[in-house]
């Protein structure tokens, strides 16, 4: 049980890649305007995920390592 936990939790994750860059062509203004809070939310994200795997709990560790890929891909600068 634990192993399809994981697994879901990984697909969930690999998601928040496209969910991210999905956003960030949708929102550019906002990205431009906030782009100090959306950095905020990735050193947030990464600490939550931290603490999850310190504390072994996988909800919080899936859920902050969503939380610091989102933003992150929302911040990434498209190349042209």
């Amino acid at each position: 049980m634990e192993i399809v936990n994981l697994f879901i939790g990984a697909l969930v994750l690999l998601l928040g890649f496209p969910l991210g860059d999905y956003l960030a062509k949708s929102t550019k203004e906002e990205l431009k305007s906030g782009q100090k809070w959306f950095k905020f939310l990735i050193l947030l994200g990464c600490a939550g995920a931290l603490i999850g795997l310190v504390y072994k709990n996988d909800s919080l560790f899936f859920a902050f390592a969503f939380i610091a890929i989102v933003t992150s891909r929302s911040l990434r600068e498209k190349k042209k």
